[in-house]
């Protein structure tokens, strides 16, 4: 495919062509006119300079013919498209059934199961040494974890869930009860956000040999602070509640959290599409991922291709085909194939029903008051997400949670050491 014809090709697809008898009308790219065309087979014909001067078969001739497209059916007839306008078959549209009984068992048993499950997984959390010149013995960290997770879980106020944290010390959970303020002390604690990311990637490990295509966005969550403002066009005073601002890679089949990165409120989407991917990547074979445009860009592209994938991720109305291979042989796709692009494109509607279900299940703002507690908050809500996922998995999959993993084993000498499967479901 030539210079020329590439081009007709994008205006078949970009461009509204009009019929006129047997002429065709194709709009000019370079301003507000437009040339007549005459698709005769044996010798087309086209007013523009290219044609009538250099005598060459121009782009406009290429775009009718593109427009003007003969589809053989398998039994014999001809179909005539002479429109570049997309047409839109009618289909039954497709669902998704529930299946209840499956659901319902889950979640009538979730609550047994998550306490195990969120104990198992902080007995992986490493231990500091104590301080060899004595003082006061500090909290077992896993313990506080345990607390801090299972906290957002039972969504009561700290005081209340203390009746909750002495009934997982009875059944084994946790060696202490750890007063409130102890766990919420923790809650501001910095070191706590990777162990929080940390047990994010764990309790998604699970599901690797499940997942395979993803699909990536960002969303906020309110918080009790807000930034207020002068208004000098209006006059007035103005205030609007800060967020904090939550970008997640998802499995689209079981809504699994494979990668979460919290940054700035005011931070861009598509700087934090590769970390997200190559944390994926690291226990995840990625062979779709999806996005919307505000992830399009070529280096995005070539990364997941890199990966040996395919990046869904529509194109914007000024895109142009050049650039990279993989960004020509994507736009190009987008734009002749609109319709199987977007059947892969459509799997980024998970992504919004993970938010979804994070935010109906365990609210949409966080309570804590300091940058660094409203960011574990939010961690700890989607490592929650990600113990539920699991447990409707479960059951709404039918995996034996054996196959999924070995063994409990014992606790890494050191964070160092990566994630280890430590998750063991109890039997039932």
């Amino acid at each position: 495919m030539d210079g020329r014809e590439q081009r007709g090709l994008l205006i078949a697809a970009t461009c509204q062509l009009t019929k006129k008898g047997r002429a065709w009308l194709v709009p000019s790219q370079s301003g507000k006119g437009r040339y007549t065309v005459v698709p005769d087979p044996a010798k087309p014909h086209c007013t523009c300079l290219d044609h009538t001067e250099g005598g060459n078969k121009c782009k406009h001739i290429f775009a009718v013919e593109f427009a003007v497209k003969r589809e053989e059916n398998p039994d014999g007839s001809t179909t005539v498209t002479q429109t570049v306008t997309v047409t839109e078959t009618i289909k039954a549209r497709k669902t998704y059934p529930q299946v209840w009984e499956a659901y319902n068992t889950a979640q009538t048993h979730e609550k047994e199961h998550f306490l195990p499950l969120l104990a198992d997984l902080c007995a992986g959390i490493p231990q500091p040494p104590e301080n060899p010149k004595g003082g006061h013995k500090a909290a077992r960290i896993a313990d506080a974890v345990f607390g801090a997770v299972y906290k957002v879980y039972s969504m009561v106020s700290m005081r209340r869930f203390m009746t909750d944290m002495r009934e997982a010390t009875e059944r084994g959970h946790v060696q202490t009860v750890l007063s409130y303020n102890c766990i919420l002390d923790y809650m501001g604690y910095d070191s706590l956000t990777p162990i929080l990311v940390d047990l994010i990637g764990r309790a998604s490990l699970p599901l690797r040999t499940v997942e395979r295509t993803f699909a990536i966005d960002s969303s906020g969550f309110s918080t009790c602070r807000y930034s207020r403002w002068f208004d000098e066009k209006y006059g007035a005073n103005r205030a609007k509640a800060d967020w904090v601002k939550t970008h997640l890679c998802i499995g689209t089949q079981t809504q699994i959290v494979a990668a979460v990165v919290i940054g700035d409120k005011n931070s861009g989407d598509c700087p934090q599409f590769e970390p997200l991917t190559r944390t994926t990547a690291e226990n995840f074979t990625v062979e779709e991922m999806s996005g919307d445009k505000a992830y399009l860009s070529r280096e995005n592209l070539d990364l997941i291709a890199s990966l040996g994938g395919t990046a869904f991720i529509p194109f914007k109305t000024n895109s142009l085909p050049g650039g990279s291979e993989v960004w020509r042989r994507m736009f190009w796709y987008f734009t002749m194939n609109r319709e199987d692009f977007l059947n892969h494109y459509h799997r980024r509607s998970n992504v919004e029903s993970a938010f979804s279900m994070i935010k109906r299940k365990f609210g949409d703002n966080v309570r804590a008051k300091t940058d660094t507690a409203m960011k574990n908050e939010v961690l700890a809500k989607v490592l929650c997400h990600n113990l539920c996922c699991l447990i409707s998995a479960w059951y709404e999959l039918g995996i034996e949670p054996d196959d999924w993993m070995p063994k409990k084993v014992a606790a890494p000498a050191s964070a160092a050491e990566g994630p280890r499967d430590v998750l063991r479901f109890p039997a039932g």
